[in-house]
């Protein structure tokens, strides 16, 4: 009796289509949900399985993905894609607890042990009203370019360049200790001073030259 029951049951699971793996060959991401196209390992071929994802994040997989399919109900006609992944481009000796984004193209953001976050991509385009970043260290390294297109760029404390600085919008400094140059200054144009100007501690406002009749007043 019982090993007709035992049959029975194993007859009855035959007939269900359990989990299986398949390779994805298409994704549409148009619509509200992605539907993928995948060749079963089993040789079957499943058209728009429903592919889903966690909320907030969002991935177009590339064609040769490995993919995990559920059949709901025990059917392929009724599939639904829970996990896939890439052995080709997936970041490989991450640490533990260590999360990263990446794409087939080598761009990725990787959380990193010791609370380092890194970008590594050709472009990097941020858009936002309001930039804010409270961190220890920020450092970009631009091979081409690094550019900010805003009213303003402000900085609370002192702004260093290794290089050259160059601007069409002229150059405003007031406050602290004023402006310290190191080095040589060509000047094309006029220069206009409230102030009194120095060369080699000679006033321009108080100089006087020696003359036969003794020392000259200073300018006027």
């Amino acid at each position: 009796m019982w090993h007709e029951v035992d049959q029975r049951i194993r007859r009855a699971l035959g007939n269900v289509r359990q989990g299986f793996r398949a390779a994805l060959t298409h994704v549409d991401s148009g619509g509200g949900v992605q539907l993928a196209q995948a060749d079963a390992l089993a040789g079957e071929r499943l058209q728009d399985a429903e592919l889903f994802q966690h909320y907030g994040y969002t991935s177009n997989p590339p064609p040769g993905s490995m993919a995990m399919v559920l059949p709901l109900g025990g059917r392929s006609s009724h599939s639904v894609v829970i996990a896939t992944e890439h052995g080709s481009y997936r970041l490989q000796s991450l640490q533990p607890g260590e999360v990263a984004l990446y794409s087939d193209e080598g761009s990725k953001i990787v959380l990193k042990r010791g609370k380092i976050i890194e970008v590594s991509c050709d472009t990097f385009h941020l858009s936002c009203k309001n930039a804010q970043l409270d961190c220890e260290g920020l450092q970009v390294n631009a091979s081409k370019q690094a550019a900010f297109t805003t009213p303003t760029l402000q900085t609370s404390q002192q702004l260093v360049a290794q290089g050259q600085i160059s601007g069409n919008g002229g150059l405003a400094v007031q406050g602290g200790s004023g402006a310290s140059v190191t080095g040589d200054i060509a000047l094309s144009g006029s220069m206009n001073a409230s102030g009194d100007v120095k060369a080699s501690g000679k006033s321009l406002a108080s100089h006087t030259h020696d003359a036969p009749n003794g020392p000259t007043s200073p300018p006027k």
